[in-house]
Parts: structure tokens; C-alpha cells; sequence
């Protein structure tokens, strides 16, 4: 997982309540073994449905910071989720509120889940909408977003933010501690008959 320290990149508004994981990615698609390739189908159904679905306007194509509703991520817990988001370009997510099982997943590759109030969300949608040229910088160290005339300060779970910044996934955590579990390995080899 790639560390998350400071992160710069253009906003895309999904302004919708409740968008729920069969939405981020339908079912249909959840065959894949691998954790990669689910960008593509990513809003899959509304994007077939809607003519002019909001992330695939030019201005918004190449955004990297996905700001969206209260309740993004509620639904079913699949981790293909926050996979189809980070494979789509997403780095960041910012929303008033969350799913818990979704903010966990996110964390857990390397996408950070950012809750900021509601009004202030808002404010960040108008500046998307309106001049979506504009960069959002997401300073995870600090725990501040910052845009030209906005500024907001953020929390995350302590040992959520640790892995974020140093890029650790559930394997690195364990292999941080390959010296104990070696010498584990090699006294329980020897006090058990081959």
C-alpha cells in the first residue's frame, strides 16, 4: 500500500445521500479474484442510466478526490467497494458521514475517509461544481484539507491515520514483527516431532 502523507488532486461532486456499495460496485461484477480492474465498472448502473452522470463529465475525468453525501458507503460491507474507487483514481473521500465497515475497508488499502460537516462538504461540492479545475490538498500529517478559500481540520482513528502515513496494509502490520514470529516458528519446530 502506498503511503498517504499529503495528497493534491482535483474534486469530483457525487451529491447523493446513501449511495451504497452495490452502487459504488453491482454485483455483477464482484467475480474477479484479484483486487484490481473494478475502476472501470465503478457507478456502473448509474452511469449506464444517466446521460450525464455527474464523474464522467470532461471536467471532472482525472479527479482524485471523490466528495459525496452523508451515509457514502452503507449497504452490503464488500471490499470491492473502496477497490473499484481506488482503482478509478480515488485517493480521498470526503463525506459527512460514513458506513463503518466502508471507512475500514477504505483504510485498510490506502484510500483515506475524511468526515467533515455537512455545510462544509457542501461548500467543497460548489467549488467543484463551479470551478472544477480547482485542487483540494488533503494533508493527512496536519489533518487539514485546504483549497483556495477553504480551509478545515479533520480527525482519524489513530491507528487508521499511522497506516495511512506509513503504508501499512494488513501484511506489512504483521510483518513488521517477522523477527518474533521466525523465532516462534523455529522453537516450535524443534519442541515438536517431525
Amino acid at each position: 500500500m502506498r503511503p498517504l502523507r499529503v495528497h493534491r488532486g482535483r474534486m469530483a461532486p457525487l451529491d447523493r445521500d446513501n449511495v451504497d456499495t452495490d452502487q459504488i460496485i453491482p454485483k455483477q461484477f464482484l467475480k474477479r479474484v484479484e483486487r484490481s480492474g473494478f475502476g472501470p465498472f465503478l457507478f456502473h448502473d448509474w452511469r449506464r442510466d444517466e446521460k450525464d452522470f455527474v464523474l464522467d463529465r470532461p471536467q471532472h475525468r482525472g479527479a482524485s478526490v471523490l466528495v459525496a453525501g452523508a451515509n457514502f458507503g452503507c449497504g452490503s460491507s464488500r471490499e470491492h467497494a473502496p477497490w473499484a474507487l481506488e482503482d478509478a483514481g480515488y485517493r480521498v473521500v470526503v463525506a459527512p458521514s460514513f458506513a463503518d465497515i466502508f471507512r475500514s475497508n477504505c483504510g485498510k488499502i490506502g484510500v483515506l475517509a475524511v468526515s467533515l460537516p455537512e455545510g462544509r462538504v457542501r461548500q467543497l461540492m460548489e467549488i467543484a461544481s463551479e470551478a472544477p479545475e480547482t485542487e483540494l490538498t488533503v494533508d493527512l500529517e496536519r489533518g487539514l484539507i485546504t483549497a483556495p478559500g477553504f480551509e478545515a481540520g479533520f480527525a482519524v482513528d489513530p491507528f487508521t491515520r499511522e497506516c495511512l502515513l506509513n503504508g501499512w496494509d494488513e501484511v506489512a502490520l504483521t510483518l513488521r514483527h517477522q523477527d518474533q514470529i521466525s523465532a516462534y516458528e523455529a522453537r516450535w519446530g524443534a519442541a515438536t516431532p517431525g
